[in-house]
């Protein structure tokens, strides 16, 4: 694990996140199971909250309202780099975040902005962990070279922070 600054975590986590088209939110069903479902990432900075446009009348709203407790991870195969946030969702009601959010790739769910069955998700992040590489092709050779060698790789940056 390297030594990274709170600062420097979150400026990683940040880069990688906005990379990332789609993430993985992950909410506690009424049953107690896991129930992970897909979330288009929104094209903001990352402070340490995370913002998605979701259904009210989703289960993944209906988990959120009485179960809070979330994750959401981020995945960029091609480049080796990961992000998991665990947080709290809070269910938002703000026609300006919503302005400040909408992209026309939301007409495709909603009937415009002012559909009644929109609802802003808010995850306020409480810690996280990152994993960043140079990449599939480096990673791959510092692997090979380590099979050779014996000598334990150079993966790349692998921090947790708390937020």
């Amino acid at each position: 694990m390297s030594e990274v600054t709170h600062e420097e975590a979150v400026k990683t986590m940040g880069k990688i996140i906005k990379d990332v088209k789609f993430a993985m939110l992950t909410t506690r069903t009424a049953g107690g199971e896991l129930y992970s479902r897909p979330m288009t990432t929104q094209e903001r900075e990352f402070d340490g909250d995370l913002w998605f446009i979701g259904s009210k009348d989703s289960e993944a709203v209906a988990d959120m309202r009485e179960r809070p407790q979330v994750n959401v991870s981020f995945s960029h195969p091609d480049k080796n780099n990961y992000v998991s946030v665990s947080g709290t969702a809070e269910l938002v009601e703000d026609q300006a975040k919503l302005d400040d959010l909408w992209s026309d790739f939301y007409k495709a769910y909603f009937d415009g902005k002012e559909d009644p069955n929109i609802q802003l998700i808010k995850i306020h992040a409480q810690g996280g962990e990152f994993w960043e590489s140079s990449g599939k092709l480096v990673s791959f050779f510092k692997m090979a070279q380590s099979a050779v060698t014996g000598a334990k790789p150079d993966m790349g940056k692998n921090d947790t922070v708390k937020l």
